[in-house]
């Protein structure tokens, strides 16, 4: 029977408050104490909803000076102190432990210049034991037997001083992932899966971070499957100038150009600025300081881009001879995932799988942890040395095929 669950204070090891770092030298006898430990839990706030960039509002940090000593807890306030120094912190040995790190990793490229020489996601390691984009709340829940206290998401951030409620909030994200990354390594281990969670997080480290590349801006359209043709190159480039504008003047690309109006340009080019001025979606705020003049430029380079210069998302690349196999393969992917108790988005995207059947060199189910649970029955299926069935109970199996001329596989 599961323990009785428990709401957590700020640090529910010893009871002391989190420490506030405000100035630079309490921040340098911070990095001080954490450039010694082997491992510590790191998590941030910010904000990007009018901006390109996240504007960094808060870091946690926590960590045990002796191993089996409390969890100490720091907020550093960037708002007061530059944060920067915490790259020697990231540079170090020490193993940096955070929940679904992805934006916290952009966070910190962009205020430290650096990343983390080793990652542990509990997140993704999480996945490896069945738990599927697992909130933080859920794992400690489910793992640690402790409720976190609710407190406000949409919470300012900016604002100061930070509440009560706010530090209490703050400091619960990184109170218990040490102690998260302990359950959840063991179960890991006893399942010979912590080799592969080490991998996938350093893999995650390896993935680009930042901006996007502006040639690929229109895959983020909504309904950018819908346009065909020249619209597609129109909204390329449209979408390029909007995400350069917006980065150039720290923006949301909404802000620069709706998407609305980005979609009804593609559509239907207009010939003309005076009819780019009566386009759906635009008003005469999106127009100003020259910008009508260059959306007509954008959508002139889009009507005469080279086909081959057209950046399209791979999931648009799959032939139609090639789709059945696409469907067939995903299916038992999920079937997979299921048995063995693997976040089906961890063991292969739909990307992957097309990758894959399209034998790229670097496709990521012919590499690591995948090759073997993954990309070898992948193979199988694909070159008809095996076919899928269903149990009779709505369950994929993947069984042997006898292949003409070849004796079948003893019993």
């Amino acid at each position: 029977m599961a323990a009785p669950a428990q709401v957590a204070g700020p640090n529910p090891a010893d009871g002391e408050p989190p420490r506030l770092v405000t100035a630079p030298e309490g921040l340098a006898a911070l990095v001080e104490d954490l450039s010694s430990a082997p491992r510590y839990a790191l998590d941030t706030e910010f904000h990007r909803e009018r901006t390109y960039w996240p504007r960094l509002a808060l870091v946690q940090v926590a960590w045990q000076p002796e191993p089996d000593g409390p969890v100490v807890i720091a907020l550093v306030d960037p708002l007061a102190v530059d944060p920067e120094p915490l790259a020697k912190v990231l540079a170090g040995p020490g193993v940096m432990v955070a929940h679904a790190a992805s934006q916290d990793l952009e966070v910190l490229a962009q205020a430290c210049q650096l990343l983390p020489s080793t990652l542990f996601d509990t997140q993704v390691a999480a996945g490896f034991l069945g738990y599927g984009s697992a909130s933080l709340a859920s794992l400690v829940d489910r793992f640690l037997h402790v409720r976190l206290a609710k407190g406000d998401r949409l919470t300012d951030w900016s604002r100061r001083p930070l509440t009560a409620s706010q530090v209490a909030y703050a400091a619960s994200d990184v109170a218990h992932l040490l102690a998260l990354t302990d359950v959840i390594s063991g179960q890991l281990v006893g399942r010979s899966r912590l080799v592969w969670a080490e991998e996938e997080c350093s893999a995650l480290l390896a993935r680009p971070i930042g901006a996007t590349d502006p040639e690929e801006a229109w895959w983020k359209l909504r309904d950018n499957r819908q346009l065909q043709g020249n619209a597609r190159a129109v909204a390329q480039e449209v979408a390029a100038w909007r995400e350069r504008k917006a980065r150039e003047h720290d923006l949301q690309p909404r802000m620069v150009l709706p998407d609305l109006a980005l979609l009804s340009i593609a559509h239907s080019p207009p010939p003309t600025a005076e009819k780019l001025h009566e386009t759906r979606g635009i008003d005469a705020r999106y127009l100003r300081g020259g910008a009508d003049e260059e959306i007509m430029a954008a959508v002139a380079r889009g009507r005469a881009l080279p086909a081959e210069r057209l950046h399209i998302a791979q999931n648009d690349q799959v032939s139609k001879e090639m789709r059945p196999a696409v469907a067939l393969a995903s299916a038992w992917v999920a079937q997979l995932a299921r048995d063995e108790e693997v976040d089906a988005a961890l063991l292969a995207t739909r990307t992957d799988v097309v990758e894959f059947l399209s034998a790229k060199p670097q496709a990521r189910l012919g590499q690591g942890w995948r090759a073997g649970l993954v990309g070898a029955p992948l193979r199988r299926l694909a070159d008809g040395q095996a076919s899928l069935a269903l149990d009779g109970h709505g369950r994929l199996l993947m069984e042997d095929r006898p292949v003409p001329g070849r004796a079948p596989l003893p019993s």
